[in-house]
């Protein structure tokens, strides 16, 4: 049960029908919100609305592309046709796969940038109209690429640093119309879709639990629950936060090399 309340609120999560952002979708309607969401593939927002619904009857879903502005813009006005102004907006749509940066074409490269990085640009400018204003709160789904440089992450790593720098931009150009903008930079998390291909067996996930300072992979409701916070009163005062939810992965991850030397030593890091 989740210690903040939502009831009367309107959420609407863009790339909210898998991983994380259903998490964070569910945790809301949990709470007591009306909640959109919206993504690209229809049989998705069909499922996700199905779920959403057992916890929120008024769920609605929309299917839009984010690197196409105008069915963003359009699903922001059938949400807000549907459930009214928006109180929290949820930013996280997102792609990724492992290349090395000599392995990867330029439309790859460019692939995850128009989602991640112009894609959260679509989703904040088009949803500003619809936005309750002053109250509401904006969150960017960032990731530990855009503070720890990762190989075969260079795509990423460069399109969540932009969204970090976003989220701060914004913070301020915002702030005269009391939208408060944040970013939650989770680190790996369970069942989802980015661990399942970045650690893809149980000794590559064995490995990255190790990488982690606090020894594990992080729970989808985890996000919800700071998601939940950011969004609440308690947090009326923060704005332009890039929040790492990443077990202690942005204090620096330990090499393999080094957690060998430190199992050599009896040394238990990441257990």
């Amino acid at each position: 049960m989740s210690p903040f309340r939502f009831d009367g609120k309107t959420v609407f999560v863009s790339g909210g029908t898998s991983g994380i952002n259903l998490g964070i979708a569910l945790g809301f309607a949990e709470a007591g919100a009306k909640v959109a969401v919206m993504s690209r593939k229809q049989d998705k927002v069909d499922a996700a609305v199905a779920l959403l619904k057992t916890k929120a009857p008024d769920a609605c879903g929309f299917s839009a592309d984010v690197r196409e502005y105008g069915a963003v813009e359009a699903a922001f006005k059938g949400a807000h046709a549907k459930l009214g102004t928006i109180d929290v907006l949820i930013s996280g749509a997102a792609g990724n796969f492992v290349a090395p940066a000599l392995g990867m074409s330029s439309n790859g490269f460019r692939a995850v940038v128009d989602i991640d990085l112009v894609g959260t640009f679509h989703v904040m400018r088009a949803a500003h109209q619809f936005l309750r204003k002053p109250g509401a709160s904006v969150i960017n789904i960032s990731a530990p690429q855009a503070y720890v440089p990762m190989m075969l992450q260079s795509h990423v790593c460069a399109a969540k640093a932009g969204v970090d720098m976003m989220t701060r931009t914004l913070a301020l150009e915002w702030a005269r119309d009391g939208i408060r903008v944040n970013s939650i930079a989770p680190g790996p998390i369970a069942d989802t879709e980015g661990m399942t291909r970045l650690a893809p067996t149980p000794e590559a996930r064995k490995a990255s639990e190790r990488s982690v300072p606090l020894g594990r992979w992080g729970q989808k409701d985890e996000i919800a629950g700071i998601a939940q916070f950011l969004s609440s009163p308690m947090a009326a005062y923060i704005t332009g936060v890039v929040l790492a939810a990443d077990g202690g992965m942005n204090l620096g991850r330990f090499s393999p090399q080094a957690v060998e030397q430190m199992d050599k030593m009896g040394i238990a890091i990441g257990r």
